[in-house]
């Protein structure tokens, strides 16, 4: 069994979480919010889990530098190399090769579990026994193995993973051999996907040793492979940029899950969402008799129904609601935004008017 001190965590906290404008933004993007409304943050919340997984100082944030600050604030007492800064966003595939330099540095024997900082995790013991599974079979076999969320429904927004219909292992029926994988389908195609039974949605959770990682970037991004494993903790800000600049930017999925012949799924027994729009955190939140799902905020409604809202908790303004069905009814503290629900693909276009419009007044 391999032990506690071996497994590391890396968290890839260097998201925009564009999608819950208003509430997320670029100075302060949704890993650093409250979105589930229960006192702690995203990152806080994933920190958390993987405590009870390996032992604290094994857990890596790698994030932009304008939020290292940010990350330090939220996770208090963490030593220099447990906070990484990428000068640029250039994608995953760069940025765990990064904190896996680093890691390999203080451990040859580590095995990575590589996690998204912002996704909603149900069901704690499942998920720690999924990932202590995936960590022994990862270490056994030297395989990559990706963890799958069972699709409920054909969203867009996800990824998804094709599986052979066949154990990986004698006896284990919920590890599969990887097919294919697919980023945000339509949604016809996400529709077949689910009726096939052959498609999981992509976690982005993932678990490899350090040695199946090295030969995997090597193998099929040599150039990253080239220029990240050079890299440590003790490397100038100079070499970070320059890095950075060169690399061409690649997820890890495009780069190496669709290449690699060694990839498995595990089927995860947790409840799991990328909390990655709005419905999505209506979907997972608490709701009342009439379906409204009142995240924070004080909070009055009348005749309304199916409404997401998200009011800042730390404002003492009373929020009155009639008549609605089917909104987002969320704010920041200088943005109200009011929009049906079935609409939400409309949040890029509202933030951005706003921003001009922004720029627009200050000239």
């Amino acid at each position: 069994m391999t032990s506690n001190k071996h497994i590391w965590v890396i968290i890839m906290a260097g998201g925009l979480g564009s999608r819950f404008w208003p509430i997320s933004r670029t100075d302060n993007p949704k890993q650093f919010i409250d979105v589930m409304g229960i006192g702690r943050s995203m990152l806080q919340l994933t920190f958390e889990r993987f405590e009870k997984i390996c032992p604290r100082q094994n857990i890596v944030i790698i994030t932009g530098e304008h939020y290292v600050d940010r990350v330090r604030e939220q996770l208090p007492g963490l030593m220099p190399y447990q906070v990484l800064a990428e000068p640029l966003r250039r994608n995953t595939a760069p940025c765990i090769a990064y904190a896996a330099a680093v890691i390999g540095q203080i451990d040859a024997e580590a095995t990575l579990i590589v996690s998204p900082s912002d996704h909603a995790i149900f069901q704690q013991d499942h998920f720690e026994a999924d990932m202590m599974q995936s960590v022994e079979t990862a270490t056994k076999h030297e395989w990559i193995i990706t963890l799958g969320a069972r699709p409920v429904r054909p969203d867009t927004s996800y990824g998804y993973i094709q599986f052979r219909d066949e154990a990986s292992l004698p006896g284990s029926s919920s590890l599969h051999p990887v097919v294919t994988f697919t980023e945000k389908p339509p949604v016809e195609m996400a529709r077949q996907f689910i009726a096939s039974g052959e498609f999981f949605w992509n976690t982005g959770i993932l678990v490899w040793t350090l040695p199946a990682l090295r030969k995997a970037y090597k193998t099929y991004l040599p150039a990253i492979a080239d220029t990240f494993f050079s890299l440590g903790l003790a490397s100038a800000w100079e070499d970070l940029e320059r890095a950075y600049s060169q690399s061409e930017s690649i997820s890890v999925d495009n780069g190496i899950m669709e290449k690699a012949d060694n990839v498995h799924v595990l089927a995860a027994s947790f409840g799991w969402s990328d909390v990655e729009t709005w419905d999505s955190l209506y979907d997972v939140s608490h709701h009342d008799k009439k379906g409204n799902a009142i995240v924070s905020g004080n909070v009055f409604t009348y005749d309304t129904h199916n409404t997401l809202v998200v009011m800042p908790s730390d404002q003492k303004k009373t929020v009155v609601l009639e008549g609605l069905d089917g909104y987002i009814v969320a704010a920041s503290d200088d943005t109200l935004m009011v929009c049906r629900r079935q609409n939400e693909e409309l949040v890029f276009k509202f933030s951005s008017d706003v921003e001009l419009k922004k720029l627009i007044d200050e000239k």
